[in-house]
């Protein structure tokens, strides 16, 4: 059996003094913090997509790293190398789960029958890795951006044949996902919205989008597949619009079309930079509706206008997610999906576990500084103390649904102005520094 990351060694924890850098210096998976380990509350997970196919390709130029599994001349045979790669890695690496589309862990064949029947091999082998290194399936998902035929969309495309064939590609998707026994299935829709409204009818696509996930609800139940249904925001690119483009545009379609008892979310950290959000308020505003459910950890590049998917580095956003999951509860479904690619100038396989290390090191200190925050009620108390006067008579009348434009015009005449009062922002920084 080839060896693809020989001289690597399963990576340990080492701690923060180790000169080792194939060593875990914060990520200690037995650790205890608040009551769960390390490994339970951050549920990591390795993509399939950039670890084992991700080339370093990009606009401007071709791949420039060729990984030993990716090489041969048969499909199929370099499909089976790049799973048992993909194993080797994630047992090596120490994670739980691992995620994956459907064309990218087995190619497309000429018809979708022969498709079909090389996912099929693929998953009985993926299956049978799995079952030999403890490893679990986080979730599946299926491709429905890269052929030419979803040029115009899968479900919102104006051809209902294309509709038809994104249908049975899902159908196969999920039944993979069930027979890897993942525990969700997201929907991320590649090129689900527009480049112009010129050619666009945007209230059908949206109609057609609603009933192809009705149909996936409905067969989800007729296969009998436990696992939660995710949908994956993302504004732009490589549509001028995608129809799913942050949380509350996904929350909105999802209530509106009776979908949100069926699906929740799964934030993606740079998605939610080129909504122009941060990658908190994503998660803040999906854990306020209930609707978070897992997360693909990765940054992008603030100097940059795409989503360029690097490993997650930077201990505020770490810190801030980590921070929103534990005071929702922490993941009842879902993980941490390492939806990150290494740099086009890094092309050593063993740069991938450098990558992983570094994000799982930045997670496990966020996890840490978090839990300090949460326990001791640091920022907790500020908030409540700036929040205060809802606590008291005239707030809790308002929101107790008792009062009328009349009635708080006679207090406010009554009472005078309101006297303003800071809202501590420095002050909150400061002690937000002092945990990280």
């Amino acid at each position: 059996m080839t060896e693809y990351f020989a001289g690597v060694k399963t990576i340990k924890y080492e701690g923060p003094d180790s000169k080792n850098p194939l060593a875990f210096k914060h990520y200690n998976p037995k650790k205890k913090v608040l009551g769960k380990t390390m490994a339970e509350h951050l549920r990591f997970a390795v993509c399939y997509w950039h670890s084992m196919k991700g080339g370093g390709g990009d606009p401007f130029g071709v791949a420039t790293r060729i990984m030993p599994w990716n090489e041969g001349s048969d499909e199929m045979e370099i499909a089976e190398n790049t799973m048992r790669a993909n194993f080797e890695f994630i047992e090596k690496l120490g994670v739980d789960y691992w995620c994956f589309h459907d064309r990218d862990i087995s190619p497309e064949g000429k018809t979708l029958s022969e498709s079909n029947a090389r996912l099929d091999r693929i998953v009985k082998l993926a299956r049978k890795l799995q079952s030999d290194k403890g490893i679990k399936l986080l979730w599946g998902t299926a491709n429905l951006f890269s052929n030419p035929r979803y040029m115009s969309g899968a479900s919102t495309n104006p051809d209902p044949h294309v509709f038809a064939y994104a249908c049975a590609q899902v159908k196969k998707a999920m039944e993979a996902t069930k027979e890897l026994k993942g525990e969700g299935y997201v929907f991320w829709g590649g090129r689900e919205g527009y480049d112009t409204l010129l050619n666009t009818d945007m209230g059908r696509e949206l109609d057609h989008l609603a009933q192809f996930l009705h149909l996936a609800v409905d067969y989800k139940k007729t296969i009998r597949f436990g696992g939660q249904f995710y949908i994956e925001p993302k504004p732009k690119e490589p549509t001028t619009h995608q129809y799913d483009s942050d949380a509350a545009a996904c929350h909105a379609f999802l209530q509106k079309y009776k979908l949100d008892k069926h699906l929740k979310l799964n934030i993606e950290a740079n998605h939610a930079t080129l909504a122009g959000h941060t990658f908190q308020h994503e998660l803040q505003y999906a854990a306020d509706n209930g609707i978070l459910g897992s997360i693909d950890a990765n940054r992008g590049d603030l100097l940059l206008g795409w989503d360029t998917d690097q490993f997650p580095t930077n201990l505020y956003d770490t810190t801030l997610a980590m921070y929103v999951l534990l005071k929702s509860g922490g993941f009842t479904t879902g993980g941490l999906n390492f939806d990150a690619k290494v740099r086009r100038q890094s092309i050593d396989p063993v740069d991938l576990f450098h990558a992983h290390i570094g994000g799982m090191d930045a997670f496990a200190r966020g996890l840490n500084s978090a839990a300090k925050l949460v326990s001791s009620k640091a920022i907790d108390k500020h908030v409540k103390k700036r929040y205060a006067g809802w606590d008291k008579d005239l707030g809790k009348q308002i929101e107790s649904g008792k009062m009328t434009l009349a009635k708080l015009e006679q207090i406010v005449l009554a009472k005078g102005e309101p006297k303003p009062q800071s809202g501590r922002q420095e002050l909150l920084e400061n002690i937000l520094n002092d945990y990280i």
